[in-house]
């Protein structure tokens, strides 16, 4: 635990013993004025320090430690819960239907805003011009960025319904990435202190590996959907080779065009095959 929550902590479990830090003191044999400094916050004492008082104080030193765990635990938990990573194939029928009928239409979003978004970036980054105000850029990134997060936890759920883990984490792998890429973006409007030709090229070269890698989790969908995940597969990958050579990447980008249609309509698929197959064997 950091400061100043371990000085509280202290000072709360002193005072529920009832002991005053002169009195705390004669126990643990620390200095008045260390105490003192320790429950304000102003120090951070040493491990050893700390177990000594808490020692006096009959409190074990692990509690803490599971307290902060418990925070971890809690906000990992809320993630996976979120994200629909740890998906229940047992859950109700509906409940599934309606979180691929947010990921269909929040994709559409995405596919209309990625227009908008793509014609900013290349006049920003190509022309060094800004064809929309700075309050609307970041508009447009941020919906682009609500819209893709719920869009692939559509297929984070899709890859737990079908055992396909791969997919799974290669859309989870996406989000974060295009989370960072367009925090990077917002930023270097009001900043700019990395040149623009590396992180374009770094980009490239990490959208091609992830686009690849995707495309090869869709097609694994083959069996389950049926082709047309293994058409947007390849279209995944074909675009990521072209990312990969940096100086073809717009070709890149175009072919992931008709790619998220496809993906769009995986979905769709997906959520027809709920429809007729409501029993767990079709998940297997």
């Amino acid at each position: 635990m950091k400061q100043p929550e371990l000085g509280r902590r202290i000072s709360e479990l002193r005072t529920a013993k009832g002991l005053t830090q002169e009195e705390l003191v004669e126990k643990c044999n620390i200095s008045v004025r260390t105490i003192q400094r320790i429950e304000a916050g102003e120090v951070t004492p040493r491990s050893y320090t700390v177990k000594t008082i808490l020692a006096a104080l009959d409190y074990d030193l692990s509690k803490i430690s599971d307290d902060e765990n418990n925070l971890f635990d809690s906000f990992t938990g809320w993630v996976k819960s979120f994200m629909l990573i740890d998906i229940d194939v047992d859950k109700p029928s509906n409940f599934l239907i309606k979180q691929l009928n947010i990921a269909w239409i929040l994709g559409i979003i995405y596919f209309i805003i990625g227009f908008f978004e793509g014609a900013a970036d290349y006049f920003l980054f190509e022309k060094d011009n800004m064809i929309f105000s700075s309050g609307m850029y970041i508009a447009i990134k941020i919906i682009s960025l609500i819209t893709f997060v719920f869009f692939q936890r559509g297929f984070i759920m899709i890859g737990g319904l079908f055992r396909n883990y791969l997919l799974k984490i290669m859309s989870f792998i996406m989000i974060i990435a295009i989370t960072m890429l367009s925090a990077y973006d917002i930023i270097s409007i009001f900043h700019d202190s990395v040149e623009r030709e590396f992180v374009a090229g770094a980009s490239a070269l990490t959208f091609g590996i992830i686009g690849i890698i995707y495309g090869i989790s869709l097609i694994r969908l083959k069996k389950s959907v049926g082709r047309i995940s293994k058409y947007a597969g390849v279209l995944e990958v074909i675009g990521g080779c072209f990312l990969l050579t940096i100086l073809l990447a717009f070709v890149g980008l175009l072919i992931y065009i008709p790619a998220e249609l496809l993906e769009i309509i995986i979905i769709f698929k997906v959520i027809e095959i709920i429809k007729i197959k409501k029993s767990e064997s079709i998940f297997a």
